[in-house]
């Protein structure tokens, strides 16, 4: 199970950091991150690893230089610290685990979240 944490709702140029906790599986040997799926919109890969951190860390393009993930050591929680957050932004936030992280890089999971709700508005 993937819960998540940190959801809310700030004004534009704010900040937010969302928590993963991983409970019932060990995950530690899976890509993990983080998707969102904005109103009217498709579900979208935003940033995560691989289990091993080979490669480094990956972002969307729209995200970078804003947004920054990280994994604890115990690899069964994952964060999300996202600054200057623009109204572009909200959307449902899911954190999720796949095996490679070429596959969830195309927004593809086999465990998924809930999701937390974040709202960039004045």
């Amino acid at each position: 199970q993937l819960t998540e944490y940190g959801g809310g709702s700030v004004q534009p140029g704010g900040s937010l950091i969302l928590s993963c906790v991983v409970s019932g599986k060990d995950l530690s040997t899976y890509a993990m991150g983080w998707f969102r799926r904005a109103p009217g919109k498709e579900r979208e890969f935003v940033a995560g690893a691989a289990w091993h951190g080979g490669g480094g860390n990956y972002y969307a393009d729209s995200v970078k230089g804003r947004f920054t993930f990280w994994r604890n050591n115990d690899q069964q929680s994952i964060f999300l610290q996202m600054i200057n957050l623009t109204e572009d932004d909200t959307a449902v936030y899911f954190c999720a685990a796949i095996e490679e992280i070429a596959v969830l890089r195309r927004a593809t999971a086999t465990y998924l979240g809930q999701g937390t709700q974040v709202t960039v508005a004045f």
